[in-house]
């Protein structure tokens, strides 16, 4: 029962009381009689106006509550005049005041940080209380290669990604830098923040690649240079002397042993050999900028597939060229592109161990270009560090030729990949 129910109740009753008690004991004496009735009647008018003040300041409480109820912090009330309830008001406007100015900074770092996160160049993923996929802004849609409708409300161990495989080894205030395929490289750091009194986890995805290539080129750049200067200013006078001693005639006329002619030979042949070598490594150093233009990528495919064919024969390996109808133009260094298909094909070749064979394949669509080789493939141990600057797989490689490749497609900006992707099928794949 309200409070106004009972309220009124207990006047209706006290009063009724006063009227029966007052006919039957004054009703003989009619003075008596009406001056107990106007008493009853003025107790009633009383009774109406404590009614009103009183209960006037409890209904206007009750309106202000439907309103924070109903999130409104907009309604206020004008002073009545009347202190108690002018009070009661002022208080009520000043909390409304404070709760609207309140939830308008809210909502302003709401909205700034909802438009922090979307406009990161870092990727930001936030779970939810059971570590699902909860929110990803565009950058990490980027960085993942995943559309977020696919991977939303969905836990990390059921999708099947390799950064977000490696999360699942972080605790929260970890991070660690990954590489799945040697080129790609990510600092990854997980995160959480407390809401309504349970841990939320974030997670922040940066991609490194940049700085790591530009500081990695740096490094191996200055101990290259440095080597290839000691190994010129060694080299140019000791072959300059051994190629003196084995043209002077009047020295041999007196050597009796020809032997020693052949180790001059051979030594004269080695220094050559080695600054070849440190001519190949300080090739990669002094790559030019790409000078571009527009060309037929079918074109030199074709050429460089001519070019490789008889190698290719020699170990049993045959071509199958297969190219989509027309011209594929891309605006690139052409000489430089002909390096990498050289090198790429050069290493097909290698990796194939008998008769085997390499395909060219390319599609209009996608602008794409695959090179496969049906050779012994990469193992995943090796996967992470096959496109590492210098890295080789075979006995007496350089890793020079991987590393070329590398360095021209990185300064053109075209994506590429060099992956196994099934027994004896191993594709590298370079978007234009």
């Amino acid at each position: 029962m309200k409070l106004r129910t009972k309220y009124i109740l207990f006047v209706a009753i006290l009063h009724t009381l006063a009227l029966v008690l007052s006919f039957y004991v004054f009703r003989q004496d009619q003075l008596f009689f009406i001056i107990s009735e106007i008493f009853i009647l003025l107790s009633l008018l009383i009774a109406w106006q404590l009614y009103r003040q009183l209960l006037q300041p409890l209904k206007t409480m009750m309106q202000g509550i439907d309103a924070i109820r109903d999130k409104d912090f907009t309604v206020k009330f004008a002073p009545t005049g009347k202190k108690e309830i002018d009070e009661l008001i002022e208080v009520y406007n000043r909390m409304m005041d404070e709760l609207r100015t309140e939830r308008t900074q809210q909502q302003q770092q709401h909205f700034f940080l909802e438009k922090m996160i979307e406009t990161s160049p870092t990727g930001i993923l936030i779970m939810d209380y059971d570590e699902n996929i909860y929110q990803l802004n565009p950058k990490a849609e980027i960085l993942l290669g995943i559309a977020k409708e696919t991977i939303l409300q969905k836990p990390l161990r059921e999708i099947n990604h390799p950064i977000l495989q490696q999360l699942q080894q972080l605790r929260s205030g970890e991070s660690t830098t990954f590489s799945a395929n040697g080129i790609d490289t990510y600092k990854i750091q997980k995160s959480h923040f407390i809401d309504r009194g349970f841990p939320r986890y974030f997670v922040m995805i940066e991609e490194l690649t940049a700085e790591i290539l530009a500081a990695e080129k740096k490094a191996y750049g200055k101990v290259i240079r440095m080597m290839a200067h000691e190994v010129n200013n060694t080299l140019g006078p000791v072959n300059s002397i051994i190629d003196s001693t084995l043209q002077s005639q009047e020295i041999w006329s007196h050597v009796t042993k020809p032997s020693l002619r052949e180790a001059l030979q051979v030594a004269l042949n080695r220094n050559n050999n080695l600054n070849q070598f440190m001519r190949n490594f300080a090739d990669v150093v002094r790559l030019p900028d790409p000078v571009k233009k527009q060309f037929d990528l079918h074109q030199l495919i074709r050429s460089v597939s001519n070019l490789m064919k008889e190698k290719a024969a020699s170990a049993d390996i045959e071509f199958d060229v297969q190219l989509a109808s027309g011209e594929f133009l891309v605006l690139a260094d052409e000489q430089q592109m002909e390096q990498v298909l050289i090198n790429i094909v050069k290493n097909a070749i290698e990796a194939i161990d008998g008769p085997g064979r390499v395909r060219f394949t390319t599609q209009l669509s996608s602008r794409t270009l695959v090179i496969s080789d049906t050779g012994k493939g990469i193992s995943p141990a090796l996967a992470a560090d096959i496109f590492s600057s210098f890295f080789s797989t075979k006995k007496d490689g350089q890793g020079i030729g991987l590393t070329l490749v590398r360095e021209i497609l990185l300064n053109h900006r075209f994506g590429f990949s060099l992956e196994t992707t099934a027994p004896q099928v191993t594709d590298f794949v370079i978007h234009f």
